[in-house]
């Protein structure tokens, strides 16, 4: 298993209406991921940028930024996309981030 993280980024003033809409996570967008091997993933915001930091652990293939070819997560991303910044396709523009540091 590995982890991945993210960072995004959150349009200002959004973030209770981003929090309720991830609170209400379609059931099918979960199961799709959890087939895809993603769980113990976590989205925090830092509120003094808007930056969305997400992490994850994968046992699949790859993470949750790999299944932009599903028909669920295009609907997710249209429905995401008036809150966040978004590439043409309403894919959250969203930045790898590596990892230089774990302590198990």
């Amino acid at each position: 298993m590995k982890r991945e993280a993210f960072k995004m980024f959150l349009n200002p003033g959004m973030e209770a209406e981003y929090e309720k809409r991830h609170n209400a996570i379609w059931p099918e967008l979960k199961a799709l991921l959890k087939e895809a091997g993603v769980s113990d993933y976590s989205i925090f915001w830092d509120k003094d940028t808007n930056i969305l930091f997400a992490v994850q652990k994968v046992s699949g293939e790859g993470g949750s930024q790999d299944l932009g070819g599903t028909e669920i997560v295009q609907r997710w991303w249209a429905y995401m996309a008036d809150i966040m910044k978004t590439n043409p396709d309403n894919s959250p523009v969203s930045i790898p981030l590596p990892e230089l540091f774990y302590m198990e």
